[in-house]
């Protein structure tokens, strides 16, 4: 028995002096963090990107917006990670509407994708240039919307890398009154 454990010890050993070999070999080539690819978002088929438009309150004295995107966010690696933050800009017909910065703290297994909502609030007041844009909204017209900005994960012992920036999610808005 004790022969045994000896030889478990040393594989563990040897599997570990590999590990920090690999790693400090990595680290001339980016670090571990190299090898996680990013997450990929899309829109989901049958739910569409909304917008609720808000009359003046308390808090938006020219009142505002709520958005509401769908993602399906898939993990491409073969290994578990967090999608940890979200940082970027909304954009409405190409004219920047908010800033965007999640914790999400979304786990996804190896190769699996998740559902989420992204929510979002836009206070006109903040935005003038939005004016003509939620002017054509009202008009019945439809608007476009882009999402641009970075993406961090965790990934374990292979680091924290983050990518962008790109444009993690793209697609239409419908109007609701």
């Amino acid at each position: 028995m004790y022969a045994r454990g000896l030889k478990t010890r040393l594989i563990r050993i040897a599997v570990a002096a590999v590990m920090i070999a690999a790693h400090a070999g990595c680290a001339s080539l980016g670090g571990l963090g190299s090898l996680v690819q990013a997450p990929r978002f899309a829109h989901v088929e049958g739910r569409d990107a909304e917008i609720v438009l808000r009359g003046p309150s308390r808090d938006f004295p020219l009142g505002g917006a709520a958005v509401r995107l769908h993602a399906r966010v898939r993990n491409p690696n073969p290994f578990g990670l967090r999608l940890s933050t979200l940082v970027g800009d909304l954009f409405l017909d190409g004219t920047r509407a908010a800033a965007v910065d999640f914790p999400l703290g979304l786990s996804l297994v190896a190769n699996d994708e998740a559902e989420i909502p992204i929510d979002l609030v836009i206070a006109f007041s903040d935005v003038p240039r939005l004016a003509q844009v939620i002017g054509r909204a009202f008009g019945g017209s439809q608007l476009d919307y882009r999402l641009d900005g970075r993406i961090g994960v965790d990934a374990g012992p292979l680091g924290r890398p983050t990518f962008g920036p790109m444009t993690i999610l793209e697609g239409d808005v419908v109007v609701r009154r």
